[in-house]
């Protein structure tokens, strides 16, 4: 299914049970570009937020010497708030979790409903999607990958052994 089909998904389950206007906080880098399709298409007036997570991750110390860090820009207090925390692939929960830190960091939202465009097998916590694309089932050895440098694609890859 084409990327923008499983955001229209998301799209309508988000719409279908969307109380007030939320805030929408993608997670950078590959949960900013869905998010930027979900604000277009929910038709939301607060800006866009953005979340960088990477010295809140627990492996840190162990992803590389020199991490892509960017900057996290949250326009608006997220007290008393319903934010929609966007990324493209749920797996482990590990990023989702380290995001809701981050996300407490800055105040106490009022609740967080998670979209992703990919959920698949493999959780370690106890983390579920609200808003789902596509669940996929992928091998030990496989990966979600999600590019966009002119449009979204979806692609999955073998890991290197």
């Amino acid at each position: 299914m084409p990327v923008r089909e499983l955001v229209e998904a998301m799209t309508r389950t988000l719409r279908s049970d969307v109380d007030a206007e939320p805030l929408i906080i993608g997670i950078h880098t590959g949960g900013v570009w869905i998010a930027k399709e979900l604000h277009r298409n929910l038709g939301i007036r607060e800006p866009l937020g953005t979340l960088d997570i990477t010295f809140y991750r627990d492996d840190f110390t162990r992803i590389a010497m020199n991490p892509q860090v960017k900057a996290s820009d949250l326009p608006v207090k997220i007290d008393d708030r319903h934010i929609i925390l966007v990324d493209d692939v749920l797996h482990t929960g590990r990023t989702t979790r380290a995001a809701m830190n981050v996300l407490f960091d800055y105040g106490r939202p009022k609740s967080i409903r998670l979209a992703v465009l990919v959920e698949r097998d493999g959780r370690e916590l106890p983390i579920q999607a609200d808003a789902v694309g596509q669940h996929l089932r992928l091998g030990d050895h496989q990966q979600v990958k999600l590019t966009c440098p002119d449009r979204l694609r979806l692609e999955i890859l073998e890991k290197a052994i």
